[in-house]
């Protein structure tokens, strides 16, 4: 369930002001004396509208019918969205292929990375895959981490938080101009653009309201999903405690600082899913999902989440096996409570139930999805999904 923002993407965009958060004044975001920003005796809950929740799946393959067929899959199991990743490929790529074998599910990138491109790139890309699908394109961006975007892409690192603000203000910006004519000048402290000749503009589409999303974990980057998006990611790399804790008390905060209410807000639940046929199925996956689990915590950017759950001994842990480069061992270092923390674990017959359980009643999407090789399989999971949906 998405809700309408009270205002115009025009608007919204004319209205909002560059925030320079480097400066003092009222414009600089709250000095966070605990880096957790667990705010104590927040009771927030949203209801998605009856434990509802629509569901996404990725696009499968790299060969074009590969993904062609994946698109089709999704439309016939009835998902709501089929999104693309950038992992070894470009994320925008697929996406044109499924908005031609697709007619009701978005197509949505999850995630791209903003700062690994300008702003200017984006707004074109997101501009003709929005009009490409008739309007079903989500713009999902990421903001990496220092080391990938300055030694793997060659981009400068600022602070991540206001510069994705003002990336996705710039962005709105630059649709505005050609969809109304008006002239580009946005002035900001990380982008600056004031120029579009009419043989570079393309002008005008039909369905102009390009939703943006934004992955977010830690309480800046959250507070800029509840202030300027349209929808946040949920990281797998997330539990209900941290979510309930730290993620939508922040989401608040920058849905308040906006004027908005936090039911504008499309929310796809984080954490990861352990599920098969049968209980033993189901057992043979988690030592994967530990794999997973302990890469993610051995990571520093992530470190809140394990410290909401006085994990922070064994974050320190892996981060210094990560180092030494002992990548096999560290799945040892989660336990079985540690999983079940990050993981809903059931069979097929299960997980339903237990995911609107965990995550009903504050997500309003899930991703859900597991391979299928017959009819029978294919019907299974999309009864799944409608009972996820209704």
């Amino acid at each position: 369930m998405q809700a309408e923002y009270p205002l115009s993407l025009w608007e919204r965009a004319r209205a909002c002001p560059v925030l320079r958060y480097g400066g003092e004044g009222e414009n600089r975001p709250p000095k966070i004396d605990n880096p957790q920003l667990k705010i104590d005796n927040c009771q927030l809950k949203i209801d998605p509208g009856g434990n509802t929740l629509k569901v996404g799946t990725r696009l499968a393959g790299n060969a074009p019918a590969e993904i062609a067929e994946s698109a089709r899959r999704a439309d016939r199991l009835g998902f709501d969205t089929t999104s693309s990743s950038e992992t070894n490929h470009n994320p925008f790529l697929p996406l044109a292929i499924a908005a031609e074998h697709t007619e009701s599910a978005e197509l949505r990138t999850s995630i791209a990375l903003a700062f690994a491109r300008s702003p200017m790139d984006v707004a074109y890309l997101s501009w003709d895959l929005q009009a490409m699908s008739g309007g079903r394109f989500v713009l999902g961006l990421g903001s990496q981490v220092r080391g990938h975007i300055v030694r793997r892409f060659s981009m400068n690192w600022t602070p991540p938080a206001p510069r994705m603000r003002e990336y996705i203000q710039a962005l709105r910006h630059i649709w505005n101009a050609w969809q109304t004519g008006e002239r580009v000048q946005f002035h900001g402290d990380y982008y600056d653009f004031n120029l579009m000749p009419p043989f570079f503009n393309p002008g005008s589409i039909p369905n102009p309201d390009v939703k943006v999303y934004i992955s977010a974990v830690n309480p800046y980057m959250l507070r800029v999903a509840g202030e300027v998006c349209d929808g946040v990611l949920l990281h797998g790399f997330c539990t209900p405690k941290y979510t309930r804790e730290v993620i939508i008390p922040n989401l608040k905060i920058g849905a308040d600082r906006a004027g908005r209410s936090l039911d504008e807000i499309e929310i796809n639940a984080g954490g990861f899913i352990i599920t098969g046929e049968t209980e033993e199925e189901v057992e043979s996956k988690k030592a994967g999902v530990k794999g997973q689990i302990s890469f993610y915590a051995s990571t520093r950017s992530y470190e809140s989440v394990m410290s909401t759950h006085g994990w922070e001994d064994t974050a320190a842990r892996l981060y210094r096996m990560s180092v030494d480069n002992r990548w096999p061992e560290m799945p040892n270092q989660i336990t079985d409570d540690m999983l079940e923390t990050f993981a809903v674990v059931g069979t097929h017959d299960q997980i339903v139930s237990k995911l609107k359980e965990t995550h009903g009643d504050y997500a309003t999407s899930i991703s859900f999805d597991f391979p299928t090789s017959t009819p029978e399989d294919e019907e299974r999971l999309a009864a799944m999904v409608a009972q996820l949906q209704t």
